[in-house]
């Protein structure tokens, strides 16, 4: 029993630190998608093939993608390590990598940011209680100043033109899968990985950089869909609206809305993690349209965040509204007859998602599905695992909704228990953040099940409250209850 433990705690070691990582790589990125989007959207509208022509605005372009987005990558790295302090110095070496290169180097701006920012931490740490007083000042702006600039010309001789070298390696990989038609097989990876909570991870850290590049040269790419496209989810949701029992049935419209209209493709995890099967329904989904967007010609001018039909619409270059449609129809299409029949033939039990919740615990704890029969009396022990008397607040003022990015299935679930604690009288802030940025004063944490380990090691004095389902779960009314 020992080493199946030994084995379960270093497989949850390595999916929470894969996670982890994930997360600082998408970290990097997220916070400055508006940045992104007002590129994507000048690209489309003022270069020569766009809809409205204009050489004066089109001279944007260049300057943005070149300097603007790699220098935001590089101090939101540099901040996420060392605060402002790093972040200046993770500036200043990005601006020599992306002066040593040629290409846009969002890349090199994920290696310089947060590289800085360490050498100019550990510098500090090494300094720390040793400068005299009234020279605070001077060694601090002095300090970041020589570490910058040994840095950029490192980076500027160094780091770029390698950076670079990997750049066109992983360009030219993503070019001949095209070419041989093989890009569709990349959903295999992406579909999985997204149901273990790695998509932001997944579209922002490594499809975005490399389809922003082609999107300069080509004008689009379809890269921006791979990850983003909401047709998989749909169908899934689709077939549960139909085919589904008890819980699971009666939320999955709720969350068709959310998910399409809403680009929060969080919502439809869980409902994969009930039915581990419906996997394949996301994956022949995800191929289908893939192939479909890469015969039809379909793009995107900027990376779609959230991941709505929406968004969709609004960053889909001239002309190019037809193959879009038809590559999220055929993924929905493909998705659906296979989730239904699936559920339709599959041993179904009247399973809902409260204990879909507590599968996905004996799943982390185990490593594997547990036995389908499993009491009620040790669904309601694991449950209570995550509250246990000793992590209980009694004198709650803040609740903390936390995922993977902070903008999405957080911001939902946070505006649902908002408004029931307003319609019981109870003064308490409820908000949302990603589980990087947990403030030091929340009370209570409020995470999906497969997340909560995370939270745990940012907020160790909180009390943790793991659900399944954003949108609806009876953890809500149970916390209502107890703050009334």
């Amino acid at each position: 029993m020992s080493n199946l433990d030994q084995s379960s705690n270093s497989k949850g070691g390595l999916r929470v630190g894969v996670q982890r990582f994930g997360r600082f790589l998408s970290g990097m990125v997220m916070p400055n998608m508006g940045a992104f989007i007002a590129w994507g959207l000048i690209t489309a509208m003022f270069i020569p093939t766009g809809w409205f022509p204009n050489g004066t605005l089109a001279q944007l372009v260049d300057p943005m993608i070149k300097y603007l987005l790699p220098l935001l990558i590089g101090y939101t790295g540099g901040t996420m390590v060392h605060g402002q302090r790093g972040g200046v110095v993770g500036a200043i070496m990005t601006i020599g990598v992306i002066v040593g290169s040629d290409i846009p180097m969002f890349l090199g701006a994920m290696i310089a940011g947060p590289l800085a920012a360490w050498i100019i931490k550990k510098f500090d740490k090494s300094i720390e209680g040793k400068v005299k007083a009234g020279f605070e000042m001077l060694v601090n702006n002095f300090s970041a100043g020589i570490i910058g600039g040994i840095l950029g010309i490192i980076a500027l001789l160094g780091i770029g033109p390698a950076v670079e070298a990997i750049s066109k390696v992983l360009s030219a990989g993503v070019q001949g899968l095209m070419n041989l038609g093989l890009l569709p097989l990349v959903n295999l990876i992406i579909e999985p990985g997204k149901v273990l909570f790695l998509n932001n991870a997944i579209n922002h850290g490594i499809l975005t950089p490399i389809a922003t590049d082609q999107a300069r040269e080509l004008g689009q790419s379809v890269l921006y869909m791979l990850e983003s496209n909401p047709g998989p989810g749909l169908g899934i949701l689709l077939a549960y609206c139909f085919f589904g029992r008890g819980m699971a049935k009666s939320s999955a419209p709720g969350a068709v809305i959310i998910h399409f209209f809403g680009g929060i493709h969080e919502i439809y995890f869980p409902y994969i993690l009930m039915r581990p099967i419906l996997i394949l329904a996301a994956i022949a989904g995800g191929v289908a349209g893939t192939l479909t967007f890469m015969l039809t010609g379909a793009g995107l001018v900027s990376a779609p965040s959230p991941g709505s039909i929406i968004a969709y619409f609004l960053l889909t270059p001239k002309g190019g509204y037809l193959p879009m449609l038809a590559g999220v129809l055929v993924a929905a299409v493909v998705s659906f007859l296979i989730a239904a029949v699936l559920l339709k033939t599959g041993k179904q039990k009247d399973e809902d998602l409260e204990s879909a919740s507590s599968r996905m615990k004996d799943m982390k704890s185990q490593g594997t599905v547990p036995n389908a029969g499993i009491t009620a009396n040790h669904r309601e022990a694991d449950r209570a695992a995550d509250t246990t008397p000793s992590t209980v607040k009694t004198d709650v003022k803040k609740i903390v909704f936390s995922c993977d990015a902070g903008m999405g299935s957080s911001a939902m679930g946070a505006s649902i228990l908002r408004k029931k604690m307003k319609a019981e009288g109870i003064d308490v802030t409820v908000t949302n953040t990603a589980i990087s940025d947990i403030p030091p004063d929340a009370d209570v944490v409020i995470t999906q099940q497969i997340l909560t380990d995370r939270a745990r090691s940012v907020a160790p004095n909180a009390e943790h409250i793991s659900i399944d389902n954003f949108l609806k779960s009876p953890e809500y009314d149970a916390l209502v209850e107890r703050l009334k």
